[in-house]
């Protein structure tokens, strides 16, 4: 990372006190890469809002190997990005993660489809091939599908699945009909690719009616057991919601903090610059704090699966607003 500590030296000089120096440590496990859909974070970091709470974060970046549920039961994390479905069918699997905060208001998910192929509806979907992206990520469309009654083993009244990478070659190469996109990424690179709008049909979750929440920050349930492990949250999911909040009104220039920490080198300006933008519609109406009808639609979501529902049985304890009540309170 970039910057950890701010301030020390002057600190020292001007003699305060050396409580000062008793940071606490956070570790936060991303979902993916170092990109503007993780922007507050690095934000705070870079402006101090972390170190203004006695908070020394550490951001571990994401990939394609990286699981956050594995990350933080292995105790590689304190805290995780990640989406509820994933989080919900972990816990239901036996991992008990709890969700503290959901800085995403509204999904960014969607398929996107290339218009040649003559889909125009849902209802054209039985026959095709479409990419889904696994690991976690697939549990919006299995609930989409089984909400739709299509299966998902092909067949002419099914579809084929793709499991796609994290890319959209699939579309490029014309191996799928349509593919898994974010509206602040992979819809973008089909476009960056050559391929126009209007040659392009997107179906957005949110849309559909099937939207599920991305992107919330959770831990281990029995760590809010410790009030002391309670407070840090506070504290944590406060600056970052001030990064959150920064970003929003300063999307270039919170591109540009990202672009800091990308030590890949993998980013461009413009993409991240036009990512951030999108981001910044997704957070828009949240303070933070987890609004439980979101969170009742999204349960509803994924028990609505037919014969193969994603999570079997209503989440019990699977949220707490403890964390934001006393961040915000």
């Amino acid at each position: 990372m970039k910057k950890t500590v701010y301030g020390s030296v002057a600190a020292l000089g001007l003699g305060f006190a050396p409580a000062a120096w008793a940071m606490d440590d956070v570790t936060l496990q991303l979902k993916w890469v170092t990109q503007a859909q993780f922007a507050g974070y690095y934000v705070a970091l870079e402006n101090g809002f972390y170190e203004e709470e006695n908070l020394n974060v550490t951001i571990r970046a994401g990939g394609p190997d990286i699981a956050p549920p594995q990350v933080i039961a292995g105790g590689g994390a304190d805290v995780i990005v990640e989406w509820m479905p994933a989080a919900l069918a972990a816990r239901e699997n036996g991992l008990p993660l709890v969700n503290i905060a959901q800085p995403f208001k509204s999904s960014g998910m969607m398929l996107t489809c290339l218009a040649e192929t003559g889909i125009t509806g849902p209802e054209d979907f039985p026959g095709r091939t479409l990419g889904v992206w696994f690991f976690g990520n697939e549990y919006p469309f299995l609930s989409w599908m089984s909400t739709l009654g299509i299966p998902t083993e092909g067949g002419p009244d099914g579809v084929e699945v793709l499991r796609q990478g994290f890319n959209v070659d699939p579309l490029l190469q014309r191996q799928a009909d349509c593919i898994s996109t974010m509206t602040y990424n992979e819809y973008w690179q089909v476009i960056d690719a050559g391929i126009s709008e209007d040659e392009l049909v997107t179906f957005k979750y949110e849309d559909q009616g099937v939207a599920t929440l991305e992107d919330g920050l959770y831990v281990l349930e029995s760590n809010l057991e410790d009030p002391a492990f309670v407070d840090k949250m506070a504290r944590f999911v406060r600056a970052s919601m001030r990064g959150w909040e920064w970003a929003q009104e300063n999307v270039e220039e919170a591109a540009m903090i990202v672009l800091e920490y990308d030590d890949t080198g993998a980013q461009t300006e413009g993409h991240q610059i036009r990512m951030m933008g999108e981001v910044a519609k997704l957070i828009e109406g949240s303070n933070g704090t987890l609004d439980m009808a979101d969170f009742e639609r999204t349960v509803a979501t994924l028990l609505g699966g037919g014969s193969d529902p994603v999570i079997t049985a209503t989440p019990v304890g699977a949220t707490t607003s403890a964390v934001t009540d006393a961040a915000f309170n």
